[in-house]
C-alpha cells in the first residue's frame, strides 16, 4: 500500500502537468489517506458536534476505516443527509446564514475526497485566487492589492449572490469530468451534492449548491469559481491591458516649460510660482486613451477589480463578468454589494479592510516630489472600530464585564489581551492601525474595571496590585501581569495585558497552514498512538478506539469529589485524546461502572 504522501505526490505531478485523472476511486481505498485525513480535522470543534445521528470523532478506530473503505469497494456507501443549521450573518441586517453539519464519516471521508482534489487542482488554480488555499489566505490577497495596484482609478468590488447555495451541480460535475475520467468517483460526488439536509428533521433535497459548513465546499467552490478566474485572465486582462506609460499631460509640460524660460532670464520667484501650479496638476495624462491597467484578486466568493480607465469602461467590465457568471456558470451578482467605487474621493471594502488610492498633491518630500500620490492605501474602517469597542462601553464610556467576575485574573486578563491581539494581528497592513489605540483604551479601562468589580476594590488599587513593565521587541512598555505560582520545578503561568505594538507592518511573511507532513521521521502522534492498538489505561489490546473531548476545561466538572483516573492522565499529559479499549471507553462515559484495571 503506498504512502499517502507518495500517493498524493503522483496526483501532484498530474495536476502539474494538466495530465486527466484516471482511476481515482481506487485510491479511496488507499488506509493511509483516512489516518492522514483523521489527523488533520480531530482537533476541529466541528468533530464533537453531531450531524443526523450521535456519531462524533469520540470512539474513533481502525474499523471505522475499514468499515468505510469496504462500502466504497462494493458501491453501496450512501452519504447521510447533513443537519441545517443557521447562524447569524455580520453586519447590520439580521440574516442568517445555513450551515450543514455532516456526521464524523462523512466528514472523514470528505476529507480523503478534499486532499485528493487539493493535489490535483492546486497547483492548476490561478494566481488570483487566495481563498481556502494553502499557503494563501487574506494577507496573501491583500499584498497582491498593496503595492501592485498603484494607480487605480476604479474599484469594482464583487459579490456572488449566495454562492455556495446556488453552485449548479450539472455544471459542477461537467468541469470535474474534464479533468477527472473516472465514473465511479463522480458518481460518488453526485451523490454528496444530492444528499439533501434535515431541517427540523424534516428532509429538504438539495437541488443546488454546496453548502457551507461541509469540509469539501470550499475545494469545490475554488474548482467552480476557478472558471471566472481563467475567463478574466484569458479575456479581460489581456484585452484592458495596455500601454507601457501614460503620456505627458500637455499643460503640465507647458508650465514646466514656461518655468524653465523663467528660471533661465533670472527670474527664480516666477519660476517658483510655477512650480507649485505643478504640483496641484498631473504630470501624466490620466485620460490617456493608449493607457489602460487592470488587476484582479477573488478570495472565496469576493472578488476585487482594480482598474484604471474611464468609468464607463469599468461599467463594460462589470457587466461581461455579470453575463458570463450568469450564461456559463448560473450565478447572480449581488446588486447591493457590487459596486463601482473611485478610489480617490470613495473607499472600496475588501476583507474588513478600506481600499483606498492615496492623494496628495500639496506636500512633497525632501527631494520635491509628491511620491504618496497613486499609492494603494490599506485601513482600519472607523466601523470596525467602533464594533469592536462597543461590548466595552455603554453611554460612551467603558464599563465593566461582570459576567466574567466568575473567573479567575489570569483568564480575566488573558482573554482580553488575546480578543486585542486577534483584531491588532488582522490589521497589522494598516496604514492607521494606530487608531487602534482607542480600542485599547478601552479594553484596559473595561479590564481593570472587572477586576475592581470582582474584589470590591477602586480602579486604583487594580493598577497597583498588576502594573509591571513588559519587555517588548519595541522595548520596555507599561502593562498588567498576572502571575500563577505553580508547583516546585513547574515554570508560572503568566498572563498580560499590553505590549502589543500598533505599528503598520509593511509585509506579512508567507503563510503555512498545512505544513508539510514528514512521513519518514514518524506519523501524526494521534495517529501513531491509535496504531499502536493498545489502551492507555489498561494495556488491553481489545477493540481499541479513541476517547476525544472538546475542551481540556471539560476534564473539571463541579459537583466532582475528584477527577477519575482517566481525566486526572488526560490533565497531565495536557491531551484532548485517550487512547482506550472498547471497555475502558465505556467506563469514562458510564460512571460508576468498575473498569478493568481495578477489577
Amino acid at each position: 500500500m503506498q504512502s499517502a504522501e507518495v500517493l498524493l505526490g503522483i496526483i501532484r505531478e498530474r495536476g502539474n502537468k494538466g495530465l486527466p485523472l484516471e482511476r481515482l476511486y481506487r485510491c479511496l481505498f488507499n488506509r493511509e489517506l483516512y489516518l492522514l485525513a483523521y489527523g488533520r480535522i480531530y482537533r476541529n470543534d466541528g468533530a464533537m458536534t453531531p450531524g443526523v445521528t450521535a456519531e462524533t470523532v469520540d470512539g474513533m478506530r481502525l474499523e471505522k476505516i475499514q468499515a468505510i473503505i469496504d462500502a466504497l469497494r462494493a458501491e453501496r456507501y450512501r452519504w447521510s443527509p447533513t443537519r441545517r443549521v443557521y447562524i447569524e450573518k455580520k453586519g447590520k441586517t439580521k440574516s442568517r446564514r445555513g450551515l450543514g453539519l455532516p456526521t464524523w464519516s462523512d466528514k472523514l471521508l470528505q476529507e480523503v475526497i478534499r486532499l485528493l482534489l487539493e493535489a490535483y487542482y492546486e497547483p492548476q488554480f490561478s494566481d488570483h485566487s487566495h481563498g481556502f488555499r494553502p499557503g494563501r489566505g487574506c494577507y496573501t490577497a491583500l499584498q497582491s492589492i498593496y503595492p501592485g495596484w498603484r494607480g487605480t482609478t476604479w474599484f469594482v468590488e464583487g459579490d456572488i449572490k449566495a454562492c455556495f447555495d446556488s453552485l449548479d451541480h450539472g455544471i459542477l460535475r461537467s468541469i470535474l469530468a474534464e479533468k477527472i475520467h473516472d465514473n465511479r468517483f463522480l458518481r460518488l460526488v453526485d451523490g454528496l451534492l444530492r444528499a439533501g439536509y434535515l431541517e427540523q428533521w424534516r428532509y429538504r433535497a438539495t437541488l443546488s449548491g454546496s453548502p457551507q459548513g461541509g469540509v469539501i465546499s470550499p475545494i469545490l467552490s475554488n474548482i467552480y469559481l476557478d472558471r471566472l478566474d481563467k475567463y478574466i485572465e484569458t479575456n479581460l486582462l489581456p484585452a484592458y491591458n495596455r500601454g507601457r506609460r501614460r503620456t505627458p499631460y500637455r499643460p503640465y509640460m507647458l508650465l514646466w516649460q514656461r518655468a524653465f524660460r523663467l528660471e533661465q532670464r533670472g527670474d527664480l520667484e516666477a519660476g517658483l510660482a510655477l512650480r507649485k501650479q505643478m504640483k496641484t496638476m498631473p504630470s501624466r495624462d490620466p485620460d490617456d486613451p493608449g493607457y489602460r491597467r487592470l488587476n484582479y484578486c477573488r478570495y472565496a466568493d469576493d472578488w476585487l477589480l482594480g482598474f484604471t480607465g474611464p468609468k464607463r469602461e469599468a461599467e463594460e467590465i462589470k457587466a461581461d463578468i455579470g453575463r458570463f457568471l450568469r450564461d456559463e456558470l448560473k450565478l447572480e451578482l449581488s446588486e447591493n454589494k457590487t459596486l463601482i467605487t473611485h478610489g480617490r474621493t470613495q473607499a472600496a471594502r475588501f476583507l474588513g479592510y478600506e481600499i483606498v488610492v492615496l492623494d496628495n498633491d500639496t506636500k512633497h518630500d525632501h527631494r520635491g516630489q509628491r511620491s504618496i500620490n497613486a499609492q494603494i492605501g490599506l485601513k482600519v474602517p472607523a466601523d470596525v472600530i467602533r464594533a469592536k469597542c462597543r461590548p466595552y462601553i455603554h453611554h460612551g464610556r467603558p464599563i465593566r464585564r461582570t459576567e466574567r467576575t466568575v473567573n479567575s485574573d489570569f483568564s480575566i486578563v488573558a482573554q482580553y489581551q488575546a480578543e486585542f491581539r486577534g483584531i491588532a494581528g488582522y490589521y497589522q497592513l494598516a496604514f492607521n492601525r494606530h487608531r487602534l489605540g482607542r480600542l485599547k483604551h478601552v479594553m484596559e479601562r473595561s479590564l481593570v474595571k472587572t477586576l475592581a468589580r470582582k474584589y470590591r476594590v477602586r480602579v486604583s488599587r487594580v493598577y497597583r496590585r498588576y502594573r509591571t513593565v513588559l519587555k517588548t521587541d519595541q522595548g520596555p512598555r507599561r502593562g498588567l501581569q498576572v502571575t500563577v505560582q505553580r508547583d516546585e520545578g513547574r515554570t508560572p503561568l503568566v498572563a498580560q495585558w499590553g505590549g502589543i505594538s500598533l505599528a503598520r507592518k509593511i509585509r506579512i511573511g508567507s503563510l503555512d497552514d498545512h505544513p508539510k507532513q514528514v512521513w519518514n521521521s514518524g506519523r501524526n502522534e494521534i495517529v501513531k498512538r491509535l496504531l499502536a492498538d493498545t489502551c492507555e489505561m489498561c494495556g488491553s489490546h481489545d477493540g481499541v478506539e479513541v476517547h476525544h473531548i472538546r475542551h481540556l476545561k471539560d476534564l473539571n466538572v463541579r459537583g466532582r469529589a475528584a477527577k477519575p483516573a482517566w481525566a486526572q492522565m488526560m490533565a497531565r499529559r495536557h491531551r484532548k485524546t485517550l487512547v482506550v479499549c472498547r471497555v475502558c471507553h465505556e467506563d469514562i462515559h458510564y460512571s460508576g461502572r468498575p473498569s478493568r484495571q481495578n477489577s
